[in-house]
């Protein structure tokens, strides 16, 4: 077996190893193309509303479908299930890389190949949790989750730089063959695991049955339910503050577009701290408190930064706010994932995947309009006001 620090301590096991290595190479791509496809819509229209759009269509379709995605892996195979689910989002690429480097793309074209992705998202996030929780042990458990954190804001960083060359050097389409190319690498991790027999459920409960069977367990499971409902107070009230960002980085703080990215940049940066400090936790005692602490601290130093006007101080109070994003997110993934058994793994977690689905984008509204009449300080404070509260009382109700 190969030696790996503790902090590394799940890729001892060669299912994670391979599934952590597709996953670091599908993700860059992921991002990349996400960060090609907003530079197209805008090149071809340069109407800002339909970046919105775009991001509808593609969130869209995993609130209405996540339920039926986390039903489907608790009833079949997930590595079958994400091999599907790859292989489409493979498909989705390629035929936008197509269309693009033709010269044939259309608004219309990104839009429904948008909701595709979507669709296929739905199946797939539910599915890649229960298929984590199956390539290493309970004990490691936990790790493997910060990890798989890890390269989602790891990649986040690195794929965006990527894009931006890329766009710059050979344009919008080559991002998306590259990401279609990506997915390959998923797709031979997948197939290359030698996992145990799928054993699958010897009664077949009629699908909405199992759908409520899911949501009952979640209503009556006090400490899963506080946590989705910090999740949700959290992805609505502070994530959202990255649509202002724009308004920060030229109206308020005078740096344009590099600003941006510079402060974007110390967000990412403070976002993989995060999830690399908690990969070395090797115990689940005590991840309540930085669930808690993790939403409180985004609050605060969000409020902080609503009101600083010196480009320094700002872009290192955003180095704060994305470890204590991750750290939240990471925790409160984390135990929700040890809380459930895991016939039930599919299905809570497809919820768990809603609700962050669902309050980002209600949330990117809500600040929109809200900076609209308030301006952009005020309205980011009150979000981080509001993180805050939500950290405190979850805090109180948390059972000991």
């Amino acid at each position: 077996m190969p030696r790996f620090p503790e902090s590394l301590r799940s890729l001892r096991h060669r299912n994670f190893r391979l599934f952590f290595t597709g996953q670091l190479v599908s993700l860059v791509g992921t991002w990349m193309q996400s960060v090609a496809l907003s530079w197209l819509v805008y090149r071809l229209t340069g109407e800002a509303t339909l970046l919105g759009m775009v991001v509808l269509a593609t969130q869209g379709p995993i609130v209405l479908f996540a339920s039926l995605g986390g039903v489907l892996a608790d009833r079949v195979d997930p590595r079958r299930l994400l091999v599907i689910t790859q292989a489409a989002q493979l498909l989705q690429a390629l035929l936008l890389a197509y269309l693009t480097l033709t010269g044939r793309i259309q608004v219309w074209h990104i839009l429904a190949l948008a909701a595709g992705l979507g669709l296929a998202n739905a199946f797939d996030l539910p599915g890649r949790q229960v298929l984590v929780a199956r390539t290493v042990d309970y004990d490691n458990l936990p790790n493997a989750i910060a990890l798989n954190s890890s390269i989602f804001h790891g990649t986040r960083v690195l794929g965006p730089a990527i894009a931006g060359i890329t766009v710059a050097a050979l344009g919008e389409g080559w991002c998306f063959l590259a990401n279609a190319v990506s997915f390959l690498a998923a797709i031979a991790g997948l197939l290359l695991m030698r996992l145990p027999a799928w054993v699958p459920r010897t009664d077949h409960p009629p699908v909405f049955a199992h759908l409520l069977e899911g949501v009952r367990f979640v209503r009556g499971h006090r400490r899963v339910r506080l946590l989705m409902i910090l999740l949700g107070v959290v992805c609505l009230m502070g994530m959202p503050y990255t649509v202002l960002m724009p308004l920060f980085a030229e109206g308020i703080l005078r740096g344009g577009p590099r600003a941006m990215g510079l402060l974007m940049a110390a967000s990412g940066s403070g976002a993989v701290a995060g999830a690399a400090i908690l990969a070395g936790r090797s115990r689940i005692k005590g991840l309540e408190k930085i669930a808690y602490i993790g939403a409180g601290s985004v609050g605060l130093m969000l409020a902080c930064f609503a009101y600083s006007r010196v480009f320094w101080l700002s872009a290192l109070l955003m180095v704060p706010v994305g470890m204590s994003m991750v750290a939240h997110m990471t925790s409160n993934n984390t135990l929700v994932q040890m809380l459930i058994p895991d016939e039930m793994r599919g299905r809570v977690m497809a919820f768990h995947a809603m609700v962050f689905t669902a309050a980002m984008p209600l949330g990117a509204v809500l600040e929109g309009f809200a900076a609209h009449h308030l301006g952009a300080p005020l309205t980011v404070a009150l979000g981080g006001m509001g993180c805050l509260a939500g950290a405190g009382l979850f805090a109180w109700r948390y059972p000991a």
